[in-house]
């Protein structure tokens, strides 16, 4: 695929996303958004992908909508052209819930409104010093709760700190996210990248099914019913693991010593 907005750089198995968009501090334009759906979307085929890491070119990870853009004319009603763009965004972030690969988002500068629920909507979050964070959609007369914020906040930080943020837009900078727990670490701008990678490493280590099944136990079990139900899932997965290739040649590396060779079957 061939983007304007994005970037996408491959790794080997990892792929960083960028937001490239700096001169308006990468706020999400109609076509940043239909961009990124379309790469987020194709990524539950590619099997060559296995970790993706986001992070914002220039000053800032993403400051949120861009209430400046000029729209262009199409033939929708003032309805039907808020509800596409409203929902637009909110199917890219399912879709980052959906797609098998981890998302390790770098976050730098403003997050705010939109960009911060990208940062909520990825598996692991990493911030520079200067990161703050907000639901700025309230500080524009909406409401606070707007594309997933309300969702991913409270299982994140717990109702308390949920509720103080939405309810005010205030910001929530690198420091206190970092005690909090919505930040796994807070490193200096020029080791995001590095440490990311890192990560990710880590990750891809790891066998390709065993790494999708992860991310998506933790995804389902959050919202499990009973601890009944988060034990079934995970030993679903657990006996469908012990029943690939992967398992046995981790199995035999382990006895011999060796990094295994995963084959992803």
């Amino acid at each position: 695929m061939t983007f304007q907005t994005i970037r996408v750089e491959g790794r080997g198995p990892v792929e960083i996303v960028t937001l490239d968009r700096p001169a308006a501090l990468n706020a999400l334009s109609e076509q940043l958004v239909g961009e990124l759906g379309d790469y987020v979307c194709a990524l539950k085929h590619r099997r060559d992908v296995r970790v993706v890491i986001l992070r914002g070119e220039g000053r800032s990870f993403c400051a949120g909508l861009d209430i400046k853009e000029n729209r262009t004319e199409t033939n929708e009603t003032r309805f039907q052209r808020s509800w596409r763009v409203q929902t637009q965004l909110g199917d890219v972030l399912k879709a980052m819930r959906l797609a098998p690969q981890p998302f390790i988002a770098l976050g730098h500068g403003a997050a705010c409104g939109g960009g911060f629920s990208l940062m909520l909507a990825s598996d692991v979050r990493f911030g520079a010093p200067d990161l703050r964070m907000n639901a700025a959609y309230i500080k524009i007369g909406l409401g606070g709760a707007d594309i997933g914020s309300s969702y991913f906040l409270p299982r994140l930080v717990g109702a308390s700190l949920a509720a103080e943020l939405l309810l005010t837009g205030r910001f929530i900078h690198a420091d206190r996210a970092l005690r909090l727990g919505l930040l796994s670490d807070v490193v200096e701008p020029e080791k995001l990248l590095d440490t990311g990678l890192a990560l990710a490493d880590e990750m891809v280590a790891n066998s390709p099914y065993g790494l999708s099944l992860t991310k998506q136990a933790l995804n389902m079990n959050i919202d499990a019913p009973s601890i009944e139900s988060a034990f079934a899932i995970e030993d679903r997965q657990q006996v469908m693991l012990s029943e690939t290739f992967d398992h046995r040649e981790a199995m035999t590396a382990f006895v011999e010593k060796r990094p295994p060779v995963y084959q992803g079957r």
